[in-house]
């Protein structure tokens, strides 16, 4: 009996053991897109280069959200392009844009005063110009 019960704590001890092993080997698990901030374009590759002010829409075909940013990007009659990634991918990995829509509003030094991720309204654009 008593070597039963030793029998029993050894393969208890060996199960924790291997257990806590194998936890430690899991992989870690995926992370989220790391948005960045772009700080500045060369307005020469853009619409309109000689414009005191430029909203650019990153964005995709594919994606359900652009459109609706888009119009509220053209509803404020300001200098504006849209690149889908489909379009000029060259662009999207140039700029590093991890994500759709990123929208950035620059001046006409080509240095980006904000970036929004995501969806926004015209009240967030209408802020920063």
């Amino acid at each position: 009996m008593t070597t039963r019960l030793v029998i029993l704590a050894a393969l208890t001890i060996a199960a924790i053991a291997v257990a806590y092993l194998l936890q430690r080997r899991r992989p870690e698990p995926p992370s989220s897109p790391s948005y960045r901030s772009i700080s500045e374009i060369d307005r020469s590759e853009f619409a309109h280069p000689d414009a005191s002010i430029l909203i650019v829409m990153f964005g995709s075909t594919t994606c359900n959200t652009c459109p609706v940013v888009w119009e509220t990007i053209e509803s404020l009659g300001v200098p504006a392009e849209r690149v889908d990634v489909q379009d000029d991918p060259v662009r999207h990995k140039r700029y590093r844009i991890d994500g759709v829509p990123t929208t950035i509003v620059v001046n006409a030094a080509g240095i980006v005063g904000r970036t929004f991720f995501g969806p926004l309204t015209a009240e967030d654009l209408r802020a920063e110009l």
